[in-house]
């Protein structure tokens, strides 16, 4: 089983590019954020033409997520990040595929620091780590994966001092998402290639991609039923180098059946 997740920075742009992918890598699960586009907009129809089932939680011109599974429907589960009432950001989704619950999410960036923006990413993420404390309680095989707008640490981006001030290696940023590790979650990339050097992300400005000035902000964070059966992991690093490609890479989790 192959469990993916993809930004596609706009799935209406990027409609040739992520069935492209779709086709050449045949992921079991894609999990894809800032689809950009309202539910009555999403491209359903498209996917279904070569097999893929879709479940998706959109949002007119920003954020929005889905989940796609080969060859069979996922099973919602929940739609919307528990825990505050009053958000209406279309950043998380949950469902059931082959005895699996994927949770794909849009952790929000949190950029400019300090402000409401970043106040927001950190309740964001306490309100995660709390569904995932449940998830993991339950002991069924999850993976939590997408976009966290984290960068782990300092061998998880090309220049630790040309970010220092962003909102995605601030302490308060890193702290959370330890603490998802210190849970009990696996970072599947990470765990692969403790060296790190591995970038899922590359600007569009100042020749990024050419320059492979990259960092990593996707992750697959697998609970332990699930990691004992980590095979491999990886990004397709070749699908950021085409033609109107989204900014990311999509990344991969291969689980032993």
């Amino acid at each position: 089983m192959r469990i993916a997740s993809f930004n596609i920075n706009g799935i209406k742009a990027r409609l040739p590019r992520l069935l492209e992918w779709l086709e050449e890598t045949r992921p079991t699960v894609a999990c894809l954020q800032e689809i950009k586009t309202q539910d009555e907009g999403f491209p359903a129809e498209e996917f279904a033409k070569i097999g893929y089932h879709a479940i998706w939680h959109g949002q007119k011109s920003f954020n929005g997520v889905a989940i796609l599974a080969d060859g069979v429907a996922p099973v919602e589960v929940q739609r919307g990040l528990p825990g505050d009432p009053e958000d209406e950001q279309a950043r998380y989704l949950e469902a059931d595929v082959n005895g699996v619950r994927v949770v794909g999410i849009y952790l929000p960036n949190g950029n400019p620091v300090p402000g409401p923006k970043f106040d927001y990413k950190l309740a964001w993420m306490e309100r995660l780590g709390a569904r995932m404390a449940e998830l993991w309680a339950q002991e069924i095989p999850c993976a939590v994966v997408g976009d966290f707008n984290v960068i782990p640490t300092d061998a998880d981006v090309w220049s630790p001092k040309a970010m220092a001030s962003d909102a995605l290696m601030q302490p308060e940023s890193r702290d959370a998402y330890h603490r998802l590790l210190g849970d009990g979650w696996t970072d599947a990339l990470a765990t692969l290639n403790p060296r790190g050097g591995v970038w899922t992300y590359w600007d569009y400005q100042a020749g990024a991609w050419q320059r492979d000035h990259g960092f990593r902000i996707d992750h697959l964070l697998l609970s332990p039923e699930l990691a004992d059966r980590l095979e491999a992991a990886g990004v397709d690093k070749d699908h950021r180098g085409r033609e109107k490609a989204s900014d990311h890479a999509p990344v991969w989790v291969s689980i032993r059946d």
